[in-house]
């Protein structure tokens, strides 16, 4: 049942997306689009109760319940940033405004790139881990909580595996090659990020 339901937040995510971003730039009936796109979060919150009520009613606690701390975790940290690139590109293609500056490619604004992915991958593993932590002291003893352990230290290789690609753009920067010029952020553009 919960994996069940987190392919059904998924589609929901990307269906509420599509409606949010076409009911914006189709119809231009931006308060309808907000309020569309203001209902992604609740997605997550029904997949939090149904997996603790589930846990509450005496599963074992299994795979699918970190499977389901690991997606809320990734869309707390990355469910806005992708909103807004795909706002973006819809704002672009279906609302005629200028095409959204793409990540730099080269050097140190390409590792600060990494690093505020990086980022966001640490702030991913940090929901996930206090979820299936919450789960583990949820359970308690009676339950073998081995497989919610297994999806912490999942959780948080993860994020050092991330963090050592993030490190080696900084240590090893890309250099443009000759006669290419990054297109530099403007602040702007640095706010909105």
């Amino acid at each position: 049942m919960i994996v069940t339901l987190i392919v059904v937040c998924e589609v929901g995510f990307w269906v509420l997306l599509a409606a949010g971003l076409a009911v914006r730039y189709l119809l231009r009936w931006h308060r309808t689009s907000v309020a569309l796109l203001l209902c992604e979060p609740i997605l997550e919150l029904v997949l939090f109760v149904v997996t603790a009520i589930d846990l509450k009613n005496g599963a074992e606690p299994g795979w699918e319940h970190g499977l389901a701390a690991l997606y809320i975790g990734f869309t707390v940290a990355y469910g806005h940033y992708t909103i807004r690139w795909l706002d973006g590109h819809a704002a672009h293609r279906l609302g005629g405004a200028p095409p959204p500056p793409k990540p730099p490619r080269y050097g140190m604004p390409r590792a600060r790139h990494e690093g505020r992915l990086w980022l966001r991958t640490v702030l991913a593993a940090a929901v996930a881990c206090a979820l299936l932590e919450g789960a583990v002291w949820y359970v308690g003893d009676e339950g073998d909580v081995s497989s919610l352990r297994a999806f912490q230290w999942a959780a948080l290789r993860t994020a050092g595996i991330h963090g050592l690609v993030a490190l080696a753009y900084l240590v090893f920067p890309k250099k443009a090659p000759e006669g290419a010029r990054e297109q530099p952020i403007t602040s702007k553009e640095r706010v909105r990020r």
